[in-house]
């Protein structure tokens, strides 16, 4: 089989089969034709040629390019899934990629903003929304919906108006591998939704040409669904702007969230309820994170550190 055919249908496969995220498809199809144009560059075209040695070499190569540790483990899970899924399906004759290991990545602690920094930050986007601007308002109620529900970008853009519940206050949010889970956000939370589905969500949906309706809880400029890619745009241009929270993420108010429920008292597995983690491991480097900063209070308030 060609191993250009051999991609299209091991990720109409994911598609189908296995229901993952639109983010995941895309990683496993960026990764895979980067593999079979190295590949095709040295010789083999097909899976035919497929072997333990040649997803070492691509690995090793992209060791000397510089890539990161957690870059070339991910690409390594993609040729791991990608070869048990051609032996499946008789492709190969074997799962040429069983043995192949992933690099040992280094565990990097999450960046946190520290709460005053974020009550900075509500106010600032309160204050930008006062005067009802339609983008400024459903800006401050998505960052006040990511802090609050700890949720990822992805999750956000995909949620629909039925999916908030501002009695209950809680939303119900389709999480990794199509999971689903009911997570509860705060009243300063439903405040900024509320303005935002009573001030601007409509004026949004007006600007698209023909105005229709798709059922998507946060708009774009133009009207449309808010894609993945604008959001991160948007909070990222937002959090830079942050003292001692450069550089940082969207993903960072998420980090926030669970760090500060842990600082605040709540139990490791109401927050990995939160997060939609599927193992308690995931979510426990939230307590190394509190307890550096624990240490790192230490170290500077007691006189005997």
């Amino acid at each position: 089989m060609e191993l250009t055919a051999a991609i299209e249908q091991f990720v109409d496969a994911a598609k189908v089969e296995r229901n993952y995220s639109a983010q995941t498809i895309r990683a496993y199809s960026t990764d895979l034709h980067e593999f079979v144009e190295w590949a095709c560059s040295e010789g083999e075209t097909t899976t035919d040629g497929l072997a333990l040695d040649l997803y070492r070499d691509w690995l090793w190569s992209l060791s000397k390019r510089g890539l990161a540790q957690s870059t070339i483990a991910r690409r390594s899970a993609t040729l791991r899934s990608w070869s048990r899924w051609l032996w499946r399906e008789g492709a190969t004759a074997t799962d040429t990629a069983a043995r192949l290991r992933s690099p040992k990545t280094g565990q990097h602690l999450p960046t946190v903003v520290p709460q005053e920094v974020l009550r900075s930050l509500f106010r600032t986007l309160a204050d930008a929304a006062s005067d009802g601007d339609p983008i400024a308002v459903r800006d401050r109620a998505i960052v006040e919906l990511l802090y609050a529900a700890g949720l990822r970008v992805s999750e956000l853009c995909g949620l629909d108006r039925g999916d908030i519940d501002l009695d209950r206050l809680t939303v119900r949010v389709t999480g990794k591998g199509a999971k689903q889970r009911v997570v509860p956000f705060g009243v300063p939370a439903q405040s900024a939704i509320v303005d935002y589905l009573r001030m601007s969500r409509e004026e949004l949906r007006a600007r698209r040409d023909p105005p229709t309706e798709d059922g998507a809880l946060f708009l774009g400029a133009r009207g449309g669904r808010l894609s993945a890619r604008s959001a991160y745009s948007v909070i990222s241009r937002m959090l830079s702007e942050l003292p001692s929270a450069s550089g940082v993420g969207p993903h960072t108010l998420r980090h926030s969230a669970a760090t500060h429920l842990l600082d605040g008292g709540a139990d490791l597995r109401s927050v990995q309820e939160m997060l939609g983690h599927s193992s308690l491991g995931t979510t426990q480097i939230y307590t190394h994170v509190s307890t550096e900063r624990l240490r790192e209070s230490y170290r500077l308030a007691h006189p005997r550190a």
